[in-house]
């Protein structure tokens, strides 16, 4: 039976692929004892002594790398060497002490912040080069992108199995709700339930609504990070989405009625709207290690606004 070790774990995707992981048939029996999922407090990831520690105290045969150090427009413009000095240095020791040990296999996860901010849409892998990424996350979105040239030139010198996967905006139940940090859906979910039951007669959204947007639950996240770790050891990035774009405007719209929310939606212009479109060509993951998303955003948003309408609720009985 592999050992396999998540960074981030605890983390919103981190829990959520633990959890696949133990489902999944191709890993049951012994995994619950072979699962390893660090937490940051054990560990610090930016620096080579704790890195060493890590694989030295717990030899995994299979890594998946999720840790990483991430936030909205607002957190990347605010924190942009932090972000880009954090990432970059967890992914290249991460990637480096595996290589060095002999471990089996490196899941590294991507971001779609990559990306070219003016990348033909849908977004194509071969796309990732051909220009520079939205000025708000350029920083955090080069520093990944730092991994995937290293697992290509490891595997190209010493043949070291590494892949690496891309996501696109995610969203769920766990999701991060802290407004100095969140990304858009639980930013503007949390905005509209307080307009609701504060009686606010209007709410004000960053940008201009027109920029568009694809997300992922984050079930059919872990899935395809399941899915690619047991199936898939090509070279090649692969981008994993839900195949299907949506307006911020129109987003923002959808979400207010799911809320109950029914006052006005004004616009900030001042605010930047980030990069102009998102939307990943999904056939590559279809193709290598069958995976398709299953789960439709009008759903997912449901199931992720009633987690937090609940979570909130248990948080005030207890305080």
């Amino acid at each position: 039976m592999a050992k396999i070790l998540v960074t981030g774990g605890a983390g919103f995707l981190g829990s959520h692929l633990i959890t696949a992981l133990l489902k999944t048939s191709c890993f049951e029996g012994e995994l619950r004892k072979n699962l390893i999922t660090p937490r940051s407090a054990q560990y610090d990831l930016t620096t080579e002594k704790g890195v060493y520690a890590l694989y030295q105290e717990t030899y995994p045969d299979i890594i998946i790398h999720l840790a990483a150090v991430v936030g909205g427009i607002g957190a990347n413009r605010q924190h942009p060497g932090t972000f880009y000095y954090k990432n970059l240095i967890m992914g290249a020791l991460m990637i480096d002490y595996a290589r060095r040990g002999g471990h089996e296999k490196f899941v590294a996860i991507g971001t779609i912040c990559s990306y070219p901010k003016f990348a033909p849409t849908p977004f194509r892998e071969e796309s990732l080069w051909d220009g520079y990424p939205e000025e708000t996350n350029a920083p955090y979105g080069i520093a990944k992108k730092g991994m995937l040239v290293q697992l290509q030139a490891y595997r190209q010198e010493f043949g070291f199995n590494g892949i690496y996967l891309l996501p696109v905006n995610l969203y769920g139940p766990g999701d991060n709700f802290n407004p100095n940090s969140s990304h858009v859906i639980p930013a503007l979910i949390k905005k509209c339930i307080e307009a609701r039951e504060s009686g606010a007669a209007s709410i004000t959204c960053w940008g201009t609504g027109s920029a568009t947007r694809e997300f992922l639950y984050v079930t059919d996240a872990a899935d395809s990070i399941v899915a690619a770790t047991r199936l898939y050891d090509g070279v090649e990035p692969v981008n994993i989405g839900s195949g299907s774009e949506i307006s911020i405007f129109d987003l923002v719209h959808l979400i207010a009625k799911l809320t109950g929310f029914n006052g006005d939606i004004e616009w900030d212009p001042s605010q930047p709207d980030g990069q102009p479109r998102r939307l990943l060509d999904t056939s590559r993951a279809k193709k290598e290690f069958q995976w398709e998303a299953t789960t439709k955003l009008k759903d997912g948003l449901r199931q992720t606004i009633d987690w937090y309408e609940m979570a909130r609720q248990t948080n005030a009985a207890s305080n």
